[in-house]
C-alpha cells in the first residue's frame, strides 16, 4: 500500500516503512509499551452494534491496557461442575471489554489493533455444551473441565498423560458494524467477531476494515489454549489482561474483512457459511493483497497462493459460520527483516 498515512493526535505522520497493511516497521513483541489508558473487566457489553455507547475516546496510537472476564461473564467457576452447564445462560456470553472510540476514524479507513501483552488470569474452564459443537449431534451430555492457571503459567495437564500448552488469545475481536440492530458475538463477521482464530497472539497486529465513525473496538472471550477449529465449541475460558494500541490507517488499499500480521507471515481471514466458500473468498484476499501490495498479475499472484499460502480452518463451531484464513510467508515475500 503506497503512500499511507496513519493519523495521530499530533500530526499526519508520512511512513518510512511499509509492511504488509501499510504500517510502519512493527513493534518487537518484547518491548511493551506503558498503558495510557484503562478499562475493567466490568466495562463490557456483548453485542455488536453502532448503536452500543463507547465507554472510552482515544486517539490513534494509544495504548489501552484492559481487563477481560471468561465467556461465561461469571456464570461459571473454578469449584463448578457437569451438571452446572445446562444452567449457563446464553444471553450473556461473550463479555467484550469496550467499545473504544478511535478519534479521526472513519469509514473506509483500516484500524489496526497491536496485541503488546496478554496475561492470564488465575484460573479457566472447558467444556461441553448440549446442542452446541462442531459433533453436537454426538456428544449430547454436558462436561466441564476446570483449570489452574497464573501469569506465569505454561502448560497444564490435562491428564495424567497429557499436557496443553498455553497460548493466550482474544477469541472475539471487532469494530461495530454498521447497523442499528444489536448482533450476536457468537459468529465472525466482515467486523471481526468471534474469530477464534489462534494465530492472534502477543506481537500480532490485527487490521480492520472501520464501519463506522470511531470505529468502536472491543476484544473478549480470551483463550488459554486452543486448536484450530475449536471443535468442541470451548477453548480454555479464562479472564484476561491485555495491553493493545490502536492506530488509523488512512490509505489507498481496503480491505473487506480483518487481516493480521506478525514477524513472520501475513494472514488474511474469510467468514462465510461453507467451509468452500469462506476458502474460496480467502485465498482471493490474498490474491487482492499480493496483487496491491507485492506487484502481481492476478495470475501470478493465484499460482504463489497455490506454492507458498497456507489455507487454515480457524473455526467451524458456529454452524453454520466458519472461518478460514491463509497465511504467507514473510521469508518468500522478501520482508522479513
Amino acid at each position: 500500500m503506497k503512500n499511507i498515512k496513519i493519523w495521530t493526535n499530533y500530526s499526519w505522520l508520512i511512513l518510512s516503512v511499509l509492511i504488509g497493511c501499510g504500517r510502519s516497521e512493527r513493534p518487537a513483541a518484547n518491548q511493551t509499551p506503558q498503558p495510557e489508558y484503562f478499562l475493567t473487566s466490568d466495562q463490557t457489553h456483548n453485542k455488536f452494534s453502532r448503536s452500543i455507547a463507547p465507554v472510552l475516546t482515544v486517539p490513534s496510537g494509544a495504548v489501552v491496557q484492559v481487563e477481560t472476564e471468561e465467556a461465561s461473564d461469571k456464570q461459571l467457576s473454578l469449584d463448578s461442575e457437569a451438571e452446572d452447564v445446562p444452567e449457563v445462560k446464553f444471553d450473556p456470553i461473550h463479555p467484550l471489554t469496550g467499545p473504544v472510540y478511535v478519534e479521526d476514524a472513519e469509514p473506509g479507513d483500516i484500524l489496526a489493533v497491536t496485541l503488546h501483552e496478554i496475561e492470564l488470569g488465575d484460573w479457566g474452564w472447558s467444556g461441553v455444551f448440549p446442542g452446541f459443537g462442531f459433533l453436537a449431534d454426538e456428544f449430547t451430555e454436558p462436561h466441564l473441565k476446570t483449570f489452574q492457571l497464573g501469569k506465569d503459567k505454561q502448560e497444564v495437564a490435562f491428564s495424567e498423560t497429557i499436557s496443553v500448552p498455553l497460548k493466550p488469545f482474544p477469541g472475539v475481536m471487532g469494530v461495530a458494524p454498521e447497523t442499528d440492530s444489536l448482533l450476536s458475538t457468537i459468529p465472525p463477521r466482515a467486523n471481526g467477531g468471534n474469530m477464534d482464530d489462534p494465530h492472534l497472539t502477543k506481537g500480532t497486529t490485527v487490521y480492520f476494515p472501520v464501519f463506522v465513525e470511531g470505529a468502536l473496538f472491543s476484544i473478549g472471550d480470551t483463550h488459554a489454549a486452543q486448536g484450530m477449529g475449536e471443535v468442541c465449541g470451548t477453548a480454555i475460558e479464562a479472564p484476561m489482561r491485555i495491553v493493545y494500541q490502536v492506530d488509523v490507517i488512512k490509505g489507498e488499499r481496503k480491505i473487506q474483512e480483518p487481516q493480521y500480521e506478525t514477524d513472520a507471515y501475513y494472514a488474511v481471514t474469510a467468514f462465510a457459511t461453507t467451509l468452500d466458500e469462506a476458502a474460496r473468498k480467502a485465498t482471493r484476499y490474498m490474491i487482492d493483497y499480493l496483487v496491491a501490495e507485492h506487484g502481481l498479475e492476478r495470475t501470478e499472484a493465484y499460482v504463489l497462493c497455490s506454492l507458498a499460502g497456507d489455507l487454515k480452518i480457524a473455526e467451524v463451531v458456529d454452524v453454520p459460520h466458519v472461518l478460514v484464513s491463509m497465511h504467507m510467508s514473510k521469508d518468500v515475500l522478501g520482508t522479513n527483516n
